[in-house]
């Protein structure tokens, strides 16, 4: 069983920032608990070349399922998804803006979408997860996919700019970033910056900036259960525990303390897996 990143080829690391193998296995007879997937800074296109998941919005209970290459831009709410016996997702995780620099849609238009990648992509996505179907071992999934991303830049619609450089800086800061300077580091006033950013992640630089930090609140508590929330809070540049709260709140629409007590039964869970920091 298997719960792994993985650094991409260097000549395509501009546009992505990692892979993610997500390989469960279980019995025929097992039941198989549903996963809260809780949102992310990521945009994301995830191949299933075995079983397919299915997914239900938290929000408003609608349902997707049985799409075998998935592509899904930025969430801010919380999706439910019940993944079968054999289950392997292979996800390419994008960098801010490159989804848009490699199609010219603006990122707006996927927001809290899990759609079948085939609107966006060609057919070929049907070979490459054919190609992962039948990969003898994890190192070949992964030069399939270097070869798949490698088309995809030879024909990108989008030029770099330095709002590119801009939306990754707010993704990699440790303490984040300012509007006035992420303004300054993209050339740009305020306004056009919220629209480009907008453009390119999906949402606004301040709820992107949320996102990024309850994110890392999630898989720092997931790394060191140990560690009291006081201390998560205080680590991932929360004012206080209610802050925290407040955040999980909105995202979750449940307590820090809640939220995990359903993490904690999560489908990776029964392989002593879990969704920390892992490499």
């Amino acid at each position: 069983m298997l719960l792994k990143d993985f650094i991409p080829a260097t000549d395509v690391q501009e546009f992505v920032q990692l892979y993610r193998i997500v390989h469960l296995h279980f019995k025929n007879n097992d039941p198989v608990p549903v996963k809260a997937y809780p949102p992310r800074p990521e945009q994301c296109l995830a191949f299933y070349p075995y079983d397919t998941e299915t997914v239900e919005y938290k929000n408003n209970g609608k349902r997707v399922k049985n799409i075998p290459v998935v592509l899904y831009g930025q969430f801010n709410e919380v999706t439910h998804r019940l993944i079968g016996h054999n289950f392997l997702v292979f996800q390419i995780i994008f960098k801010p803006g490159a989804i848009y620099r490699l199609t010219g849609i603006p990122s707006s238009l996927l927001t809290n979408e899990y759609m079948d990648a085939e609107n966006v992509f060609s057919i070929e996505l049907r070979e490459v997860n054919e190609k992962l179907y039948y990969a003898t071992d994890y190192s070949a999934m992964l030069e399939i996919a270097n070869i798949f991303i490698r088309k995809l830049i030879s024909s990108q619609k989008k030029p770099h700019l330095l709002i590119d450089n801009a939306c990754l800086l707010l993704l990699n800061s440790d303490q984040g970033m300012t509007l006035s300077q992420l303004s300054k580091e993209a050339c740009l006033s305020a306004k056009q910056l919220e629209r480009k950013f907008k453009e390119r992640t999906g949402v606004n630089p301040k709820l992107y900036q949320r996102i990024i930090r309850f994110d890392k609140a999630f898989r720092l508590k997931n790394s060191h259960p140990e560690f009291d929330w006081l201390r998560i809070a205080v680590d991932c540049g929360y004012y206080d525990y209610q802050h925290l709260v407040k955040e999980y709140k909105d995202f979750t629409g449940m307590s820090p303390i809640a939220f995990h007590e359903v993490e904690n039964n999560a489908p990776e869970r029964k392989f002593g897996l879990s969704e920390g920091y892992y490499s």
